[in-house]
């Protein structure tokens, strides 16, 4: 009986421990800088997780996000790329969250340059650093999908 060829796995993950520790290294140059609230981090944290799909943040962030006053409503439009429900304070900075994950952390110098030039340094910092430790989150989470995928020879849902 013939085996049928195993899928691709389709959502990013870690290719290489390198990568993990490049990543690392930038987290932990962007520690104890600027501050942002609980619902602004969790807004960031489900926007990138939305790009990136990865279910177990998807899951542990919808209900953190709820704990500090997100409506389940507006963690679905989150999950889902959607910005429509969000502060008008935050929505610079959930734009760039989702151009930064599109572009697998490597915004444009502009983009960049207008998150510093509306929220200033020290809250820009604070963003950057959400952002990296969601992209870590996802793409750890992603990385063990990619190994039951392979493990399973394609079979599991994971993908």
């Amino acid at each position: 009986m013939h085996k049928p060829a195993a899928g691709i796995f389709h959502r990013r993950h870690y290719q290489h421990i390198n990568q993990i520790w490049s990543d690392l290294r930038t987290l932990l140059a962007l520690r104890g800088r600027g501050e942002i609230s609980p619902a602004m981090r969790e807004r960031i944290m489900l926007i990138i997780t939305g790009v990136n799909q990865c279910r177990y943040c998807a899951s542990y962030h919808s209900q953190a996000a709820q704990l500090h006053g997100l409506s389940v409503e507006e963690v679905t439009l989150l999950l889902g790329g959607s910005t429509e429900a969000v502060p008008q304070a935050e929505l610079p900075a959930l734009i760039y969250a989702q151009h930064w994950a599109a572009a697998a952390g490597q915004p444009t110098e502009d983009l960049h340059a207008q998150l510093i030039a509306h929220y200033g340094v020290a809250q820009a910092q604070a963003i950057e650093r959400a952002l990296r430790m969601i992209w870590m989150g996802n793409l750890l989470g992603n990385t063990w999908d990619a190994l039951l995928f392979r493990l399973s020879g394609g079979q599991t849902k994971a993908n």
